[in-house]
């Protein structure tokens, strides 16, 4: 999180440096279309509904999840639709890590040792997403923006169709991810490419849970995917 507050603390500058140099790709703007790559790191964890039975309750205590770190990169397809408004394709991948930690009751962990406290959830997700990006006025070679669109993702590392698995360390998921995303960045127009550093924000709205016979699924009735991305892009 320091880091975090670092980089916003920074822009500011970053932007009266980009200001004082002379203008860099001065028609970029008005092109049709550009195209590009992005990369960052993401940090994610599961929304959850944690189970109301009392069968559950009086096993499981309480159910949590933390963020934890992971990687995306994107190919960027670029369309011009106005003086401040563009279309963005995203194709790429994530790859992620999601933690759950259980507290389970003291009557059930003195006849029960074995059962985990944590748990990690990996995924590997194909993503489309599509965003709108409104641009503000371009202050010689800096200029901010925001963002809002949506995601899909298949997440390829599901166990969701194995009907055979007897792993009880996996906590399977659905597949297919559907998300909304609202975003910030900042472009700065270099010599012969436009960077930019993006924070962004994903909401799932697909449940993932995967009914199973185990507490570790039961003890919630719902997960939604939550992520935060710290993105850099290099567009020509």
């Amino acid at each position: 999180m320091k880091k975090y507050i670092l980089i916003l603390l920074l822009l500011p500058a970053l932007g009266g440096w980009a200001q004082d140099r002379p203008g860099h790709l001065n028609t970029f703007d008005t092109r049709k279309f550009h195209y590009g790559i992005q990369v960052g790191y993401t940090q994610s964890k599961f929304d959850l509904q944690y189970s109301e039975q009392d069968t559950i309750r009086q096993t499981i205590l309480g159910t949590t999840s933390y963020y934890s770190p992971g990687f995306h990169i994107n190919v960027i397809g670029d369309m011009r639709l106005s003086d401040y408004f563009n279309l963005r394709l995203l194709p790429g991948i994530t790859l992620i890590s999601r933690d759950m930690s259980y507290v389970w009751s003291a009557d059930y962990t003195s006849t029960h040792w074995k059962y985990d406290t944590r748990r990690t959830v990996e995924s590997v997700y194909g993503e489309i997403p599509v965003e709108l990006k409104f641009r503000a006025k371009r202050y010689g070679n800096f200029r901010p923006y925001l963002t809002a669109g949506g995601v899909w993702g298949f997440d390829f590392a599901s166990l969701r169709k194995n009907k055979n698995n007897n792993d009880e360390s996996i906590i399977r998921l659905n597949p297919v991810d559907l998300r909304y995303t609202a975003g910030v960045g900042f472009d700065f127009f270099l010599r012969y490419v436009k960077f930019a550093i993006e924070f962004k924000s994903a909401f799932g709205l697909v449940d993932l849970r995967v009914e199973d016979d185990d507490y570790y699924t039961q003890s919630v009735t719902e997960l939604l995917s939550r992520t935060f991305m710290i993105s850099f892009t290099f567009e020509g």
